[in-house]
């Protein structure tokens, strides 16, 4: 559904109008679009370390135009503050004054990231504040920030360097338009396993992906970016959406497979579909999901089971199935949608809330056992997302609950779809167990 209000403050009259009444001004973002540059404009790259030089240099090599020192009044495209080597509180202070000074040098759609340590593996209390700090600096950085900009950090557990493959990825992501709806975030690389595509444009080439629940809406856009990035698809869905189904399927020349999740054979049926029509499978996209809200003292049985059911325990039994498999151990991946319901509630939505915060509990607690066949499982939690369902929320409710981020406005269904694909793809091999809001740093649980 549009965000007419989006598109009339960002036209000549409704600018002006907007701005008199001091109304909220979303800007429209910068989304990925093929063939684009991965930066408008020059990269400031701040910090005095190894680990800075090193990564300056390397982004020498993406053909990035790449500065270690700002110029004055020069349009900045991304501002990058590599923080590896934080001691103390007292060490932030020269890198984040020299970006202050560059901050309204950058431009519309511009990003600023950070690279720092986790203060959970820090050996000093004076080491872990200033750890922490970058958490609360860039957060609050990025309620700052105008014109559809946003802020999101790399985060290095002890043993993984700035220019590893993995961190690379993670940075890439959050440079390019496919992060545009992604604000205020952190992603925790663990390890240096991880490989950069040799073709950017189609990072899942060779790759063969199940989506569930690809009929329609979130799924159907999930399956036409991972065509897009080049994987070949199973598209799974109920019976019931067979004719929808087969029309995605055949948009992404998938293989359509009708199938009710909850069922105890789902996952091996799932597999055997996977490698008899295509040889093998590399990625499981958890994406089907219902709601049936109501207040917890209405709730009732033909309310509670089949979103518990079909949002988290269907995952749970396909994903036993994916680990007993010889046909899921060459590097596997799994991304499931969860919401930020399962972060901070939402009224009405008890149900929904348990299942999607269970499945960031899966995701969690499975990561060491994908991990030991280096695999990765990770979840997205979409925030406000333009979609059917969205738009039947009554007009004054649906207007606050968009304009409730950073970015003042509904994501898309691509937002979601760009971050699973990322997720996905090789270049996320040192990510696992993470959680991804797509939210726009939404306000609230924030």
């Amino acid at each position: 559904m549009a965000d007419t209000y989006t598109q009339l403050v960002n036209s000549g009259m409704g600018r002006s109008l907007a701005k008199k009444l001091g109304l909220p001004q979303p800007a429209v973002l910068r989304r990925y679009q093929p063939g684009q540059p991965l930066v408008t404009g020059p990269v400031v790259v701040l910090g005095n370390t190894p680990g800075a030089d090193k990564l300056a240099a390397e982004l020498l090599s993406w053909d990035l135009d790449i500065r270690r020192h700002a110029v004055p009044a020069e349009k900045l495209g991304a501002i990058i503050l590599v923080l590896d080597e934080l001691e103390h509180p007292a060490d932030l202070e020269k890198p984040v004054l020299a970006a202050a000074g560059s901050l309204r040098d950058l431009r519309a759609g511009g990003r600023v990231i950070t690279l720092s340590r986790p203060a959970s593996e820090a050996s000093a209390p004076e080491a872990a504040a200033a750890r922490q700090g970058v958490d609360g600096f860039l957060r609050s950085l990025a309620k700052e920030l105008r014109a559809g900009a946003t802020g999101n950090g790399v985060v290095l557990a002890d043993g993984t360097t700035a220019t590893s493959s993995s961190a690379l990825g993670a940075l890439r992501f959050f440079l390019s338009g496919r992060s545009a709806f992604v604000d205020g975030q952190f992603l925790t690389v663990s390890s240096e396993d991880g490989s950069l595509p040799a073709d950017p444009e189609r990072p899942l080439a060779g790759k063969v992906a199940v989506v569930t629940g690809a009929a329609r809406g979130i799924g159907a856009q999930i399956a036409r970016t991972l065509h897009r990035d080049g994987a070949t698809l199973v598209l799974v869905d109920i019976p019931a959406a067979g004719d929808q189904l087969a029309a995605v399927a055949n948009e992404v020349r998938a293989t359509a497979l009708q199938l009710d999740i909850t069922g105890a054979d789902a996952g091996q049926r799932i597999i055997d579909h996977a490698v008899q029509r295509h040889g093998r499978l590399d990625i499981v996209v958890h994406n089907a999901g219902v709601t049936r809200d109501k207040l917890l003292v209405n709730m009732d049985q033909a309310r509670w089971n089949p979103v518990i059911n079909i949002n988290i325990a269907a995952q749970l039994r396909i994903n036993e199935a994916l680990l007993a498999s010889e046909h899921f151990r060459q590097s596997p991946r799994i991304v499931s949608v969860a919401s930020t319901s399962g972060i901070a509630g939402n009224r009405g939505q008890t149900n929904y809330a348990a299942s999607k915060g269970g499945v960031m509990g899966m995701v969690r607690a499975t990561a060491p056992l994908l991990a030991a066949r280096g695999g990765t499982i990770n979840a997205v939690a979409p925030g406000f997302i333009e979609t059917e369902m969205t738009a039947r929320i009554p007009f004054a409710v649906r207007e606050v609950a968009r304009r409730l981020n950073s970015l003042q406005q509904g994501g898309l269904p691509s937002d979601v779809a760009e971050t699973i694909a990322f997720l996905a793809s090789d270049a996320a091999g040192g990510i696992n167990g993470e959680v991804l809001r797509v939210c726009g740093q939404n306000l609230v649980g924030a």
